[in-house]
């Protein structure tokens, strides 16, 4: 468990029996999802050397075992839980660098991170970041601007703030400076988020990298699933 403003998040920190310091891999799952949907990414990353720490944001999906609910959560509080996770681990001696991995909406938030404090995140890794999520909030204002208490995304309960937040900065602006390599996996026939909120995100990062995933949606499948995780080792070791 570590503690953040939100809450008690729960994660789960595996290391490879090594005395030289390693590079850990913080793994930020999507909207409505837990770590659970990432244990196999964070698996692979074990076997190939790398300590991981995969975590549920706080409020942040179905099955979370950190607090709140989806009503508390949005991409801020999402950064304030990855921030923390961050500043618990970034003076610890067993790990040589910090780097970042985040699908959909925790690619986001990720990106996020990595922009507003550059100097502690060594390298990002981006799966079909959720960028869309901004255009999408701001569909849901009302006529007036505001929002209301409550709106509904894929099925799920949202509070005023998620909105609010998702709408408070723009993402494009912030991004550049992150300086550090980024790597962006993003499939070509992705339903949630088109391709083209990547291939800009790929334009504006100062070092950043897009590998378009071909027939691939919102999630990798089967062989597309092993061939991004050695893609992402590969990236990880340079």
């Amino acid at each position: 468990m570590i503690q953040s403003s939100n809450g008690k998040i729960y994660g789960e920190l595996n290391i490879p029996d090594t005395e030289s310091p390693i590079p850990l891999v913080i793994l930020s799952h999507g909207f409505g999802g837990n770590l659970l949907g990432n244990q196999d990414y964070a698996a692979y990353f074990f076997s190939q050397g790398f300590a991981t720490y995969n975590f549920d944001f706080c409020g942040g999906g179905f099955g979370s075992k950190s607090d709140g609910t989806m009503l508390d959560m949005s991409v801020l509080t999402e950064a304030d839980d990855l921030n923390a996770i961050i500043d618990f681990f970034k003076d610890d001696a067993r790990f040589s660098e910090i780097c970042l991995w985040g699908a959909s909406q925790g690619g986001f938030v990720s990106a996020y991170v990595a922009s507003q404090r550059p100097q502690d995140v060594a390298k990002v890794i981006l799966e079909f970041p959720a960028i869309v999520l901004q255009d999408d909030a701001k569909a849901r204002a009302n006529a007036d601007g505001s929002f209301p208490e409550t709106s509904r995304v894929m099925g799920v309960a949202i509070s005023r703030k998620y909105n609010e937040d998702a709408v408070s900065f723009d993402f494009y602006d912030l991004i550049g400076a992150y300086t550090g390599p980024v790597l962006i996996l993003h499939g070509d026939k992705d339903p949630i988020v088109p391709l083209r909120y990547s291939q800009r995100a790929a334009e504006v990062f100062p070092n950043a990298e897009l590998i378009v995933m071909p027939g691939q949606g919102h999630g990798f499948m089967g062989k597309a699933r092993t061939e991004a995780m050695g893609k992402e080792t590969d990236f990880f070791r340079k």
